[in-house]
């Protein structure tokens, strides 16, 4: 029997997306995405001379700074940070700018569920919208595991709340999405379907984990095309 969503939703039906570039005027990047009433406000800001403490001289460094709608920063987010720093470590190229660090300032305007994928492609607008070299965009979505054992993409924070486990995964969108023009390409490609990222919570079997992987592919394809149409679009920066 199929779960009843909010909205009428089906189960492998996603929310309605939106992304916008340049949306700050004080940053070097700035980016807002939406994932239905999930909303996050992403700004990068550098290259800036020197990396920080621990960091590779030799390449870019990218930092990663969380900022929850309200409250001090806790541990999700601490997660979250870290998720995403390597995430876009992974993605950008490194050895353009070596002895630099980039920041990338992830401000949660609502979260309403499926928070990070959100996120992530909020960082990759910025990005972009920075002019960072990059070798490919990703895009992410998450994947709910039901007591029935039921699997349902892009769940709200209510449906989030009442799920046995859950799995968010990031996909490389296009291997040739981004690179700039001379740039070169460090570490090589990824396969067009290998996991960039892949973040479980609560308990399942490997069997239902392939399971939510499969279901995640296939959301990629429709996802990226919609990402990257949005992307194009650069509204008038306001004032931050």
């Amino acid at each position: 029997m199929d779960l009843e969503r909010p909205g009428g939703r089906g189960a492998n039906q996603l929310r309605p997306m939106d992304c916008s570039r340049n949306v700050l005027s004080r940053a070097h990047g700035s980016a807002s995405c939406s994932h239905g009433e999930t909303r996050v406000l992403a700004a990068v800001y550098g290259p800036k001379a020197g990396t920080k403490k621990n960091e590779n001289p030799e390449k870019a460094c990218i930092e990663v700074i969380w900022k929850p709608k309200t409250g001090q920063i806790g541990k999700t987010e601490k997660e979250f940070e870290m998720i995403l720093k390597r995430s876009l470590q992974n993605m950008c190229l490194l050895n353009v700018h070596p002895n630099t660090t980039t920041s990338i300032v992830i401000q949660v305007v609502h979260d309403d569920g499926s928070l990070l994928p959100c996120a992530l492609h909020a960082a990759c607008a910025a990005l972009v919208d920075a002019g960072i070299p990059l070798k490919y965009l990703a895009v992410a979505t998450c994947c709910c595991l039901t007591e029935s054992g039921q699997i349902i993409l892009d769940p709200s924070k209510l449906e989030e709340e009442s799920m046995k486990a859950f799995v968010c995964l990031a996909f490389p969108s296009s291997v040739q999405s981004v690179c700039t023009e001379g740039a070169t390409k460090d570490g090589g490609e990824p396969a067009p379907h290998g996991i960039i990222t892949s973040l479980t919570h609560g308990l399942m079997t490997v069997t239902e984990y392939f399971q939510c992987l499969e279901q995640a592919r296939a959301a990629i394809t429709p996802l990226s095309k919609i990402l990257k149409r949005k992307m194009q679009s650069q509204p008038a920066s306001y004032q931050s």
